[in-house]
């Protein structure tokens, strides 16, 4: 029998915004033309986004965020259970462990169609959290990761969080079956000498040395501490501005943290950049930055933005906390600092600017690193490699 193509549920998927949801599609677009079916929810702009990928998006008659329900979990299990029969699909992916792996583990005990989920991070925290405090958690989490065929980390780190875990649930990982599959992202699409002037005057940017993040605004993506960095730096760099590039509820704090280091009028938050134009903001940088950090519920489990930068021909600013050591080269692409301290951060901004040798040599090995092997086509084929290697035997 001719195996079908693979299956991809996902709850992140375009015209979603979010790191998730970017990986989501590069998958449906860079799976070979029917080798791929996505299952996910309805959106705003759907249909226009769905048309540009090569791999069919089936989308439930439901908006993407009742997919957490349990209406909206039964109605996506029943559905996946159809798509299995009526495909041949020999593998699920699961681009997210909640809400995306009932319906695989549905599918998988009534065919026995094994199933992968993909990991992160802040999720498995987030689980640890939730199963400590609750019984019946434990064992929703037991069922979900004992039946998975292979669990893709996307980082050491996440990887070693996951064995954790496993072990935490008296799923001790035994089999190899925890995976680690580090991310990418489109040299082609990044790439060094775009011009940012057409961005800077959209904006109303000033001319001046710009430092860049490109983040949700929550707690942990150290987007403060940067803030208190800029503050340390503002006597020494005088043209020396800050843009803040995404959307979130932790703005408003931001924006009371400038005003009271007295560098408001350095800081620029951008929050609606489209995709489209985010080649030309890391044209603009001088230095990313990205010191997340890791708190009781959320970690940077990899990083695709550090990637985007580094393909940008940018040197990286980076924290040393979760999975950004598996993106960040520290000394060869970017540098790791203390994600709890703005002198840390201040220092290591400072020399990149003082020394543009060294910034442009980071850079240069930063790009040499995504040609050749942090970007899409690597992930797409690693992943493949795992799907096809699993065993199927239909019940």
């Amino acid at each position: 029998m001719t195996r079908g193509p693979d299956l991809l549920l996902t709850y992140d998927f375009p015209p979603m915004g979010g790191g998730i949801s970017r990986w989501m599609g590069e998958l449906a677009l860079r799976y070979p033309p029917g080798g791929l079916v996505v299952s996910t929810g309805q959106m705003d702009g759907s249909e226009a986004t769905d048309a540009r990928f090569p791999n069919r998006v089936d989308r439930l008659a439901m908006p993407a965020r009742r997919l957490k329900t349990i209406q909206g979990l039964v109605r996506w299990s029943r559905r996946v259970t159809t798509l299995t029969e009526e495909l041949g699909a020999g593998f699920i992916w699961c681009g997210n462990l909640r809400p995306a792996a009932y319906p695989a583990r549905w599918a998988h005990q009534r065919s026995g169609i094994p199933y992968g989920v993909m990991l992160y991070g802040g999720d498995l925290l987030a689980l640890r959290h939730n199963y400590v405090e609750s019984r019946l958690k434990r064992a929703a989490a037991r069922a979900l990761l004992g039946s998975a065929e292979v669990l893709v980390t996307i980082s050491r780190w996440t990887h070693d969080l996951a064995c954790e875990v496993l072990r935490e649930l008296d799923l001790a990982e035994s089999t190899g079956r925890v995976r680690v599959v580090p991310l990418g992202t489109d040299p082609a699409v990044f790439r060094p000498g775009l011009d940012p002037g057409p961005f800077r005057l959209a904006h109303g940017l000033p001319a001046g040395r710009w430092l860049l993040t490109v983040a949700r605004l929550v707690p942990h993506k150290g987007i403060d501490t940067t803030i208190e960095a800029l503050r340390l730096l503002s006597g020494r760099f005088p043209d020396l501005h800050y843009a803040i590039v995404g959307q979130g509820s932790y703005r408003a704090v931001l924006e009371t943290l400038a005003r009271e280091a007295g560098v408001q009028e350095r800081v620029r938050f951008l929050p609606d950049v489209a995709d489209g134009a985010l080649p030309l903001v890391y044209a603009l940088a001088d230095v990313y930055l990205g010191v997340s950090r890791q708190t009781a519920r959320d970690v940077e489990g990899f990083g695709i933005s550090l990637l985007e930068a580094s393909a940008s021909g940018k040197p990286v600013v980076a924290g040393r906390s979760g999975g950004t050591a598996d993106a960040v080269r520290d000394g060869e692409t970017g540098v790791l600092v203390n994600p709890e301290s703005a002198e840390d951060v201040a220092r290591a901004v400072a020399a990149l600017l003082d020394d543009p040798g060294r910034a442009a040599v980071l850079g240069r090995e930063g790009r040499r690193a995504v040609e050749s092997y942090f970007n899409w086509p690597r992930v797409v084929a690693d992943l493949r490699g795992l799907s096809s290697g699993a065993s199927f035997v239909r019940r």
